[in-house]
């Protein structure tokens, strides 16, 4: 099979983008920007060199070439911050079994749920794998995305970890798009490790991981931390192999129970813990002192069902930042709209708009370790921007199924 095309050219996105609106608590302007007040983003060999308003532009930005903003809302490029993008086949079967009122947990002890994208991710060709992942994220790029993390964690042995991991890097230089890859390799017991959960965990952290760390496949490392998938001891074990070879880590944490993998993963200074309904005190405090991020995943909440909320009233009186993300994955969450998951984060988990909004912006970059380079319009940083046809910045997380025609710039060149 061959490989996709590449992504085509895109022009260069340097000028004077202006006048446009700039969304609240998302931007930093070199001169303050009152509210609707016309404002200007100069783009300089694809950075952001200014931002402030449009009739205080520096006269030595005069010459560049001037993009009709149109008056559109300006927001961040959007980051999606936890995706299981990369996999083979569906599992629309287990939606009719969880319907029927299977629950996920029975699902996964009878063969099903990670186990059965297992088998299809083994059973499909690198080139195949990357075939059905580019529409995947296309669709999340045509929504403002402008960043986003790859998991691994459906090959569960080294050469299908790999293959996941080589189309995590292909996909971002084919798209144009920031790509973090985080190995997942912890994520379930393969079928051939079944009743050897240590003896996995060691392959994991003696083979697996620095064979792969030194290939330049892993911006980050996670692990499935429940009853299902793996304990605290060996997700303590996970977390210190990936600190000694350098590498961040992230916890799939409190999602079906309490296990105080939250407070674990803040020890190791991890950057986010994604999921959370079940997070304790405990783990906020943990949090709160390591500057962790709390990922909510609300699509995941949504299609299993769930009536255990994350504690939303007592991460925000802790300060935590809020993220939130797809968690695109064939099982518990087949979506891909960042800006539907901002309405459900709202809907279901009680955020206000601009905490969603933050919450698929700068918290999000902050979550993968990018808040130096995306999430807030900023001068001095790369040009990855959003116009948007709005009249409002809450449009972005009211509308349902309506995909805005947005303008964007993302690293630096024209993108739509």
């Amino acid at each position: 099979m061959q490989s996709p095309a590449a992504f085509p050219s895109l022009p260069c996105a340097d000028g004077r983008w202006q006048p446009v609106r700039l969304a609240p608590d998302l931007f930093q302007a070199d001169v303050h920007v009152a509210a609707h007040e016309p404002a200007c983003i100069v783009v300089d060999q694809g950075r952001m060199v200014w931002v402030g308003p449009e009739d205080a532009l520096p006269a030595g930005h005069a010459h560049l070439p001037r993009h009709d903003g149109q008056g559109q809302l300006a927001t961040p490029g959007l980051v999606d911050c936890h995706t299981h993008l990369v996999y083979g086949g569906q599992r629309a079967d287990e939606f009719a079994l969880r319907l029927a009122g299977a629950s996920y947990e029975e699902i996964a002890r009878a063969g099903g749920g990670i186990l059965s994208t297992v088998h299809a991710t083994r059973a499909a060709s690198e080139d195949e794998l990357l075939a059905q992942a580019l529409p995947r994220l296309r669709q999340l790029l045509a929504e403002g995305v402008c960043a986003v993390e790859i998991k691994s964690g459906y090959g569960l042995a080294l050469a299908h970890e790999r293959k996941q991991l080589r189309v995590a890097r292909r996909l971002g230089q084919l798209c144009g798009v920031t790509v973090q890859s985080t190995f997942l390799g912890a994520h379930a017991l393969p079928p051939e490790f079944a009743g050897r959960s240590q003896a996995y965990i060691d392959l994991v952290c003696d083979h697996m991981l620095p064979t792969l760390a030194a290939e330049r496949l892993v911006d980050a490392v996670e692990v499935f931390c429940e009853r299902i998938a793996f304990s605290p001891a060996e997700t303590a074990q996970v977390f210190g192999a990936a600190r000694r070879l350098g590498l961040r880590v992230k916890l799939h944490a409190e999602q079906r129970s309490n296990m105080e993998g939250a407070a674990l993963a803040a020890r190791h200074g991890a950057l986010s813990c994604d999921h959370i309904e079940h997070l304790s005190a405990r783990g906020i405090a943990a949090m709160r002192s390591a500057g962790t991020v709390a990922v909510l995943l609300p699509g995941a909440f949504y299609t299993l069902r769930d009536t255990q909320r994350p504690p939303i009233d007592a991460l925000r009186a802790a300060g935590i930042p809020l993220a939130v993300a797809t968690d695109h994955n064939p099982g518990s969450s087949p979506c891909l709209s960042l800006l539907l998951m901002a309405n459900m984060a709202c809907t279901l988990f009680g955020l206000t708009v601009p905490e969603a909004l933050s919450g698929i912006t700068r918290h999000a970059a902050r979550a993968l370790g990018l808040q130096d380079s995306h999430g807030l319009i900023a001068s001095g940083r790369p040009a990855n921007f959003v116009l948007w046809p709005v009249q409002q910045a809450a449009e972005l997380a009211y509308w349902l199924g309506q995909r805005p025609a947005c303008r964007i710039v993302r690293q630096g060149r024209i993108a739509a």
